[in-house]
């Protein structure tokens, strides 16, 4: 996956999804990250200074294992992820 990750995005059907997310309330999504970046997202996981706290389910009844919030500033490629997809879908919600 050549294109930067804005592109990516922007080049997804964006009115089939709108349209599946109306119609279920739920879209899946086509890939979008390269190995290498996803590997790079999963290899974060075990850097605490990319997070400001983390969570044990199970201390709040939901399930087992931990949930982690990452904090400010957050890693160019997730940064990158938010600034593609929240603007579509707040779009999307002006669908329903």
């Amino acid at each position: 996956m050549s294109k930067p990750i804005l592109e990516r995005i922007a080049d997804l059907d964006w009115e089939g999804l709108h349209q599946t997310l109306d119609e279920q309330g739920f879209a899946a999504f086509p890939p979008t990250l390269s190995a290498e970046e996803c590997r790079d997202l999963i290899e974060t996981y075990d850097q605490p200074l990319f997070f400001r706290s983390t969570i044990q389910m199970a201390r709040y009844r939901f399930g087992i294992g931990e949930y982690k919030y990452y904090q400010s500033p957050l890693p160019d490629l997730l940064q990158e992820l938010r600034e593609g997809f929240y603007p579509q879908i707040i779009q999307a919600e002006n669908f329903c």
